[in-house]
């Protein structure tokens, strides 16, 4: 009790100390009105949205729509900085004196920056960088690329618009999962997604298939809403993994969503309403004509038929709606913002839709002149209205029965509601039926908060606490009533739920000094815990009861639970010195751990060097090529990762599997053996680069190129059956990454009235898988042993059947007509025929602007790339009727079963997917009022994926039916296509 009394004292004394220092500190300080206008240099238009705040404290606000500001602050007398910034601008520092009048008025012209090496970006440190100390790349999008789009994702509004990020969306789906590689795929067994962070919260962006819709597992990304996002920030690389730690080994994508600014309240309500629809249909048979064999290619006797659309059946109109109203003020010292939302859009699959609405808060409190403390808030209930399609498992989806169709039987169904078999040859389900009756959904409640401590002791010390939590609840049902045409026609239904909680508690101390008049030292130690734990259930039944849609209620066909708990840990390390402000080296180390390996490999050690030279500030480079040449950065980086992806909680483990045996309990094993010697997969990576800005910064150049090298690859190493296994993962494999990337950005015409701003990029990655053990080839799941791991071959190219051909290089055709098998000259029936992986994307962006109106194109770009068509492999076969083909021979256009004999030629199926994509149209105009009350009203026209240039037969070459999978990729069976988008939006500040 003595020693409880004695820490309770001491804590009383601290607190009062506390207090009267800051009494005695407020005594000498007064109030000051900050006011001004920020405008562009050379045309003198108003920055709105810049930043403008006093270095080193807290106040500060953000210009209004015609560039003007005012904030007040409670400050000692004496010099400060006033720092003016805005994405895309240089920043600049003005002194200021406060101690004479209490009102200071600065009107500032910022001068552009097309490659914004004057941003300050955050590293992971917990202290902000300048952009031209590092020396890795770094991408970022501002708040108004990301909004007006037509995208109602993140992943989707970031596609086109950084370098080295590959985005792929897999599905048309209203929340259809999408892909990101940063610098291509750096694992095979785990997972190449980047790591992400929403203010300084690492959240989970899982694609959790909890019912199976084929391939159309929802991103958690999609639970975040775009207008909540200030600003993106792309870091790819193993340099940066070296702070981040190995859970970044495949980049970060750091979202910074929207804070207050003092002042009073603003608003900002915006509605927007959409329409989507399918883009293309595909060819498909319309010859009014049906064998009356169709497995006899002898038997060339027909009979009249009518011929369907059935792409009607299931394809429809969807529409959306969206509306969004925030509120941003404060006073000196506490500043919030709040915000709702509702979001309602439908696909173009009939009665599909999804569903968001959101409630988010950030509230900023300057607790003591040193100390900062954000919270954040973040509340998001997403609702989907599902139809299963396509995928290895499903067998019961709408374009899954499309493709196995016989396209001359009505699938509307008779007067008493009972829908037709379509599909007489395989049991498959009416399309329409399954859009009309089967009932699948998913629910999401999710929270995320995070409070910071962002102290700054003096002008040397600094230190940041974060702590953040992510937690959701994800439920799904699957219902398929009894009297179906699906293979369950007793009926069908499946309940999973899957709790999400992660955490992370970051700390970071910063010491900075001035070493010399040239010289700067910052010196970073840093420490992370996060911890993870996924509860799942779930249910399966057939033999419904008639009405019934729970799982209990039918024969129970399968249930499951498993859990799973994973921490991981870090710490690191980080030196930087600053010469003359040109020339900046840095070096990390960094130790990281998960307790997904064994004890003796779980922690492992990790390092990272770094350099830039700012040669364009040198008194040499200004007095000979400054007037043209205005800016060059040289920068180099290095830096190792692992990745802690490839297994999960118990992997390293051999898993028994609880049985019944004879009536008594019993525990059965896998057929994958444990192995607790395993240790994390290891990449390190150089890159090189450079930034330029020329002709008085009107153009940029970004340069990259990268060399990716990954070690000790996790693969599952085939064992003697005497072993009473099946498989071991072993650290048995290597690949490689290489590549280059560039970035130019352009400012041809700048007057007071008219602008045009354009933005090229280019991203090239070769992804080489250069050792598997033994030599061999790894099938990967889920591409109907169509994707494969082969050994001095890119990760998942498709190795299978291929054409008997002619010395000439042509087909080679039997006695009647027909094309068979090829084989190798190792006499291997298989082989390499297609690789999903692009040889180049990239993306052109024009801005234009004239007065109050504004244009944005974009048209992005993938080239070089294979995509395997399943749909057609289907369609075409003479056994189901519905293709384009099929149609061609029975008009003697090609010989009857034709289509048939390619059926089993894997080679005829793989189409060029490369594409150019009109991905965005926006037309705004911004109509400011002269009313009391209004600020600006802007008035947006916009189009998304309105046209595609492209080779490819099926409907959409961008999407994929494995999802998220890493390996399998250009894998187009059953899925939904992205659909064109036209949007129109109001938004009124107020």
């Amino acid at each position: 009790m003595r020693k409880l009394q004695d820490f309770l004292g001491l804590r009383f004394r601290l607190v009062l100390f506390a207090l009267v220092a800051s009494t005695l500190s407020a005594f000498g300080q007064s109030q000051y009105t900050f006011t001004g206008t920020i405008t562009e240099t050379g045309t003198n238009l108003p920055l709105a949205g810049a930043s403008v705040f006093v270095e080193n404290t807290s106040f500060g606000t953000v210009t209004d729509f015609d560039g003007n500001y005012s904030f007040t602050a409670t400050l000692d007398s004496g010099s400060y900085n006033l720092v003016f910034s805005s994405l895309g601008f240089t920043t600049q520092k003005v002194s200021v004196n406060a101690g004479g009048s209490t009102t200071i008025t600065n009107d500032i012209a910022l001068a552009e920056d097309l490659l914004s090496l004057d941003e300050v970006v955050v590293t992971g440190t917990g202290s902000g960088a300048n952009k031209r100390a590092l020396g890795n790349a770094i991408s970022s999008v501002k708040a108004e690329e990301l909004t007006d789009n037509g995208a109602t994702q993140i992943d989707q509004a970031i596609a086109g618009k950084i370098t080295g990020a590959l985005v792929q969306q897999n599905s048309g789906d209203p929340a259809g999962g999408i892909s990101i590689r940063l610098r291509g795929p750096s694992t095979i067994a785990g997972n190449s997604d980047p790591l992400y962070i929403v203010d300084g919260i690492i959240i989970s962006n899982s694609s959790n298939e909890l019912v199976d819709l084929g391939g159309n597992a929802q991103n958690r990304l999609a639970d975040i809403n775009p207008n909540d996002i200030e600003k993106i920030e792309v870091i790819k690389g193993a340099a940066a993994a070296a702070i981040y730690g190995s859970r970044a080994s495949n980049g970060v994508v750091q979202i910074f969503t929207k804070k207050g600014r003092s002042g009073e309240p603003k608003f900002s309500f915006m509605t927007n309403v959409r329409v989507n629809e399918l883009r293309k249909e595909i060819d498909y048979n319309t010859v009014p004509l049906a064998w009356e064999v169709p497995g006899d290619r002898t038997n060339l006797a027909t009979y009249e038929v009518e011929r369907y659309n059935l792409q009607d059946s299931f394809f429809d109109t969807g529409f959306g709606i969206e509306n969004y109203l925030s509120m941003t003020g404060g006073s000196e010292k506490t500043s919030y913002y709040l915000s709702a939302s509702h979001l309602d859009n439908e696909g173009i699959v009939e009665n599909t839709n999804f569903k968001r609405y959101g409630l988010k808060a950030n509230l900023t409190q300057k607790a003591f002149d040193w100390l900062d403390i954000t919270g954040g808030f973040n509340f998001i209930r997403s609702v989907s209205k599902d139809v299963p399609n396509g995928g290895i498992n499903n067998a019961y989806g709408a374009i899954t029965g499309f493709v196995f169709s016989d396209n001359s039987i009505d699938p509307s169904p008779d007067e008493s509601g009972v829908y037709p078999i379509t599909s007489p040859a395989v049991p498959r389900t009416n399309p329409a039926e399954a859009v009309a009756r089967f009932d699948f959904g998913q629910k999401t409640n999710r929270f995320i908060t995070s409070i910071a401590l962002d102290a700054n002791f003096n002008e040397h010390l600094s230190a940041k606490y974060t702590l953040g939590m992510d937690y959701y609840n994800q439920s799904a049902t699957a219902y398929i009533p009894i009297g179906n045409t699906s293979p369950n026609p007793d009926g069908y239904a499946r309940r999973a739920d899957l709790n999400n909680f992660q955490y992370n508690s970051d700390l970071n101390v910063t010491y900075e000094t001035d070493l010399t008049d040239a010289i700067t030292s910052t010196s970073t130690l840093g420490g992370s815990w996060q911890y993870e734990e996924r509860d799942r259930v779930g249910i399966n039944a057939t033999g419904l009861p008639p009405v019934v849609q729970t799982a209990t209620g039918g024969s129970i066909l399968e249930q499951g639970e498993t859990r799973s708990q994973i921490s991981y840990w870090g710490a690191f390390l980080q030196q930087s010195f600053s010469f003359n402000d040109k020339i900046y080296v840095n070096g990390a180390v960094r130790m990281d751990g998960a307790s997904t390996f064994g004890e003796d490999e779980r922690n492992q050690l990790y390092f990272k060097a770094s350099g830039s030279y700012v040669i364009s500030d040198e008194d040499f480079w200004q007095e000979s090529l400054g007037g043209t040449f205005n800016l060059l950065k040289l920068r180099a980086s290095w830096g190792q990762a692992g990745n802690l992806t490839a297994l999960g909680a118990f992997d390293r483990f051999s898993i028994y599997n609880p049985s019944a045996l004879t009536g008594s309990v019993s525990l059965i094993p896998s057929t994958a053996q444990g192995n607790e010697d395993l240790k994390p997969e290891r990449q390190d990576e150089i890159e090189l680069g450079f930034d330029a800005g020329l002709f008085d910064n009107r153009l940029g150049i970004e340069f990259s190129y990268y060399k990716q090298k990954v070690t000790d690859l996790l693969l599952p190493r085939v064992l003697a059956p005497s072993s009473g296994f099946g498989s071991r993962f072993e650290n048995v494999g290597n690949l490689e990454n290489t590549g280059v990337e560039v970035l130019l950005r352009g400012a041809p015409i700048r007057t007071p009235d008219f602008s045009w701003d354009v933005t090229a990029t280019f991203s090239t990655n070769k992804n080489e898988v250069t050792s598997v053990a033994g030599g061999g080839r790894l099938t990967l799941a889920g591409s109907f042993s169509t994707n494969y791991v082969i050994e001095g071959e890119p990760l998942g190219v498709f190795y299978r059947q291929f054409y008997a051909r002619n010395e000439d290089g042509s087909i080679a055709l039997d006695e009647d007509g027909y094309p068979y098998r090829g084989t190798t000259e190792d006499g291997e029936s298989s082989k390499v025929i297609g690789d999903p992986n692009p040889d180049w994307f990239g993306s052109l962006i024009n801005e234009f602007t004239y007065k109050d109106f504004g244009l944005r194109v974009q048209f992005d770009a993938v080239q070089g790339y294979d995509v395997f068509n399943w749909n057609r492999r289907l369609l075409d076969n003479v056994v189901f009727g519905g293709g384009y083909n099929v149609g061609q021979e029975l008009l003697g256009n090609r010989p009857k079963g034709y289509g048939s004999a390619q059926a089993n030629i894997f080679e005829e199926f793989v189409e060029d997917g490369s594409f150019v994509k009109l991905r965005e149209v926006a037309l705004s105009y911004n109509l400011k009022p002269s009313w009391e009350y209004i600020d600006n009203i802007k008035f947006s026209l916009v189009g998304r994926n309105l046209f595609s240039w492209d080779d490819y037969s099926g409907w959409d070459p961008e999407v994929s039916a494995a999802g998220q999978s890493n390996g399998v990729r250009g894998f187009d069976f059953a899925t939904v296509p992205i659909p064109r988008t036209y949007q129109l939006g109001v938004n009124v500040s107020f």
